[in-house]
């Protein structure tokens, strides 16, 4: 149950879409060029209606496609405009080329993306297949375990993005989070816009004064430079993100940070996962704990930059852990999180018994207790009693 924490802040019931929505709004972009697709369409649907109804000056631009999209935001951007736009899988699979110019243009674009399945088959429910296809576009990403984390995590991403000049996204589960209505508390809207900021690019293209060259072919003499470029500004960001979220907390009174450690001080077992199965882990926690079993948590919020030395870090401590993998990566091997958790073991010289499991495709259910399960064998690798399995597993599937 969220309580209100700020001194000025409201208690409403709204869903994960209507909160990013009103985040939106408040933050007051000067340019949102969007395309509907489920389950996203809510964002920019009720925010073309704050447009219509005079409650933010924002030049809303109704394009043809994903792609069109994203096009038109890197123009704004690119003009000198705070813009952001939204999207879901097929439609940020749409946007594939552009995601590449805008993180190679360093434009400091926001979008908020609920988690969608990529088809085929065509599938409308959550995972995070279109997102982790992404990963390594040069977005900073920062998952949402709720409705409250979606609003806040917004906010702060125009800060982050601002200041990092890399493009940000922001995501939910779909329909999880997107569409279930929960208890948030939302901030008056001149302290959102006070701690936003009122937005002034470095340089901008209609700044006649000071011309300059964006988007020139590059070949061997400077495109290695530029790319070094883009990934070092990535590496920059992780410092950027902690310092938002200390101001964030100094402001509105709530803390994030790359991760949230779930009683991890003792943990001998531990889950490793993101979004909004986060929730669901605390509870079963709590009920091992009771029954002797030491069990823990780390939910990763930023996943990009990754956050590779402290969670190796926090994880070090522990017998055994898991990985839950919300997209599978289809090489025959490993999903996508667990192979950067086990990387950043590997680099800090740390070798701790794991597993990896794939879960939730296409918004497949995942219970109590499948996830009590999973903490089970970990419990038994842990003492010695079973080895971890040499290759990713699949929770609540159908398998021959």
């Amino acid at each position: 149950m969220v309580k209100a924490i700020y001194p000025k802040g409201k208690i409403v019931a709204k869903t994960g879409n209507e909160v990013m929505a009103e985040a939106m709004r408040q933050i007051s972009p000067d340019v949102v060029a969007a395309y509907p697709i489920t389950p996203a369409t809510e964002i920019v649907q009720i925010f073309s209606q704050f447009v219509a109804d005079g409650r933010v000056p924002t030049e809303y631009v109704a394009v043809e496609s994903e792609h069109s999209a994203m096009s038109a935001t890197i123009g704004a951007s690119v003009a000198g405009a705070r813009a952001m736009t939204g999207t879901s899988s097929q439609g940020l699979a749409l946007m594939w080329e552009m995601l590449y110019i805008a993180a190679g243009l360093r434009l400091p674009i926001v979008m908020a993306e609920v988690n969608r399945a990529l088809s085929a088959p065509i599938n409308i429910h959550g995972d995070q297949s279109d997102t982790m296809g992404a990963r390594d576009a040069g977005w900073i990403q920062i998952y949402s375990e709720n409705s409250q984390e979606s609003y806040d995590n917004m906010i702060q991403a125009v800060k982050i993005a601002e200041k990092a000049k890399l493009p940000t996204m922001v995501t939910t589960d779909g329909f999880i989070i997107s569409h279930c209505m929960e208890v948030v508390e939302v901030y008056p809207d001149e302290d959102v816009k006070a701690f936003v900021g009122e937005y002034k690019p470095e340089r901008a293209l209609l700044d006649y004064k000071k011309p300059f060259t964006l988007g020139a072919i590059e070949l061997q003499d400077y495109y290695f430079e530029h790319r070094w470029q883009l990934a070092e500004g990535m590496r920059n960001a992780k410092q950027i993100v902690l310092d938002v979220a200390k101001e964030f907390k100094n402001k509105f009174g709530r803390e994030y940070g790359f991760y949230e450690k779930y009683k991890m001080d003792d943990a001998e077992v531990a889950i490793v996962t993101i979004g909004s199965a986060a929730g669901t882990t605390k509870f079963v926690i709590d009920e091992l704990r009771e029954k002797g079993i030491k069990a823990g948590l780390i939910k990763i919020r930023v996943y990009r930059p990754f956050p590779a030395d402290e969670i190796a870090k926090d994880l070090a401590k522990v017998k055994a852990f898991a990985v839950l993998d919300r997209a599978d990566s289809c090489s025959g091997n490993f999903a996508p999180v667990y192979l950067d958790v086990v990387s950043a073991l590997f680099a800090n010289g740390i070798n701790i018994k794991s597993e990896n499991y794939v879960y939730g495709l296409g918004g497949r259910e995942i219970s109590t207790e499948h996830i009590a399960e999973v903490y089970t064998k970990l419990d038994k690798i842990a003492k010695g009693q079973v080895s971890p399995s040499k290759t990713v597993e699949y929770i609540n599937v159908r398998i021959k």
